[in-house]
């Protein structure tokens, strides 16, 4: 399996982990691509139309995107305990995936305001939309993890990747202030090897 990536993405890191964590890291070549919304990579869009990472190219060719579906692909092909449950559990590990991408999908739109956009076209309200979609989740995340949680699961990564992707490109947010029970669980979560191995780096 091919994973074309670039390693400072929080989605491609996602699947870093979870191929980390079903213990399939060493069957994946990663490809690293060059990738940003103004300028598509042809390498990318050779198996992607939509030009973006990460993108899993399997043995007969086919290619998987986006995380989820990849993350869900190395999920099943594993043979220890499923990242995805079944049953009830399957629906609240889902939700807090979609939780978790919703607050990167809003990280990384701000990103792209502060970064790429020329300073004379940036919009002040954009910006607050998406801090205020951002600190939403986040006080989600925290009510969600005041309570018992269970065990690994792909709402758990996929939570830890977002808090990292904070971390990472959004320190001046300060997403720790009152949040103690997120702030507990990711300070245990980022120790794991899976996350520990996928650290991102510009």
């Amino acid at each position: 399996m091919k994973l074309l990536y670039a390693r400072t993405s929080p989605y491609v890191r996602k699947v870093l982990v979870v191929a980390h964590e079903t213990g399939q890291a060493a069957a994946i070549e990663t490809v690293p691509v060059a990738a940003t919304p103004t300028e598509r990579n042809p390498e990318t869009v050779r198996h992607n139309p939509l030009g973006k990472v990460p993108t899993l190219v399997i043995a007969d060719g086919t290619a998987l995107f986006d995380s989820r579906v990849i993350c869900e692909y190395l999920d099943a092909r594993a043979s220890g305990p499923r990242l995805f449950p079944e049953g009830d559990a399957r629906w609240d590990a889902l939700a807090r995936q979609a939780l978790a991408d919703g607050l990167l999908d809003a990280a990384l739109l701000l990103r792209y305001e502060r970064v790429l956009r020329p300073a004379a076209a940036r919009w002040d309200l954009w910006e607050a939309g998406q801090i205020a979609k951002i600190t939403a989740a986040l006080d989600r995340i925290e009510a969600t993890l005041a309570e018992p949680v269970g065990g690994l699961d792909i709402g758990a990564v996929a939570t830890g990747c977002a808090l990292g992707y904070l971390d990472f490109r959004f320190p001046d947010l300060g997403w720790r202030a009152g949040r103690p029970a997120a702030a507990a669980w990711y300070e245990t979560f980022s120790q794991r090897p899976s996350m520990q191995r996928t650290t991102p780096q510009d």
